[in-house]
């Protein structure tokens, strides 16, 4: 029996949010991570961005990938600026916006 895109869209959409869940899983004795997603937006990414192919599809509309490890960043904590750093920053800032009207209008 054949599925049909309307079909598998249809079943897709019985499941709740929480269900259409994104997996990323990998360990330290492989190379490779595995991700699972069942969100277009990561899929489309996946597939036109990183070039890589499905090695699952579920009838529900979820795709399964395998990609190298190195493509997965570690979340890093957020930049700490002190109170002078900062304003000399925004000084600069202000100096190169200046220079730059200056220079447009010549």
């Amino acid at each position: 029996m054949v599925t049909t895109i309307k079909q598998k869209r249809a079943r897709s959409r019985n499941l709740t949010a929480f269900e259409l869940e994104t997996i990323i899983n990998f360990n330290q004795g492989e190379k490779i991570a595995h991700f699972f997603t069942y969100e277009p937006t990561w899929q489309k990414h996946l597939e036109q961005k990183l070039g890589l192919k499905p090695t699952l599809v579920n009838d529900s509309g979820g795709k399964g990938y395998d990609l190298p490890k190195n493509l997965i960043h570690m979340p890093q904590a957020k930049r700490q600026v002190s109170p002078e750093r900062k304003a000399a920053l925004q000084k600069t800032l202000a100096e190169a916006r200046q220079n730059r009207r200056a220079n447009a209008t010549i």
